[in-house]
């Protein structure tokens, strides 16, 4: 089964020019085309993309990704490339992990700060 980019586009909730530009920049390296040139994603091309997008989000570069990529094409011989790539991948994720929960920490102490002040001021001028 073959899908048009409005169909994968949907299917993802990525947008069209975003697919489109993962393709131009040959992230999507086995993508085939139909008889008019448009693009004619299969089932493999959709699971790519969620690749992609699961590596972006996480914060992998679009040159890296397409380093993984093309390790990737090349079969069985770049396994362990591939697997040292996501290995620092994801020791990056857990950074950023801790980054992020340091500063929730923070934020929520100044939230309940505020509100300890806020009570205060209620407090302080009571309304008659």
């Amino acid at each position: 089964m073959s899908y048009s980019i409005k169909q994968v586009s949907e299917q993802t909730g990525l947008s069209e020019h975003t697919i489109r530009f993962y393709d131009r920049e040959g992230l999507l390296p086995l993508l085939k085309r139909d008889g008019t040139g448009k693009r004619s994603f299969s089932e493999n091309d959709i699971q790519w993309l969620g690749l992609i997008c699961c590596l972006k989000n996480s914060g992998m570069s679009i040159e890296k990704i397409k380093e993984f990529m093309y390790l990737c094409l090349n079969g069985e011989e770049t396994c362990e490339q591939r697997k040292e790539m996501l290995e620092l991948h994801k020791a990056y994720i857990l950074e950023q992990i801790e980054l992020l929960n340091r500063s929730l920490c923070t934020i929520e102490y100044k939230i309940d700060h505020y509100k300890e002040i806020g009570v205060f001021h209620l407090d302080a001028f009571p309304i008659s």
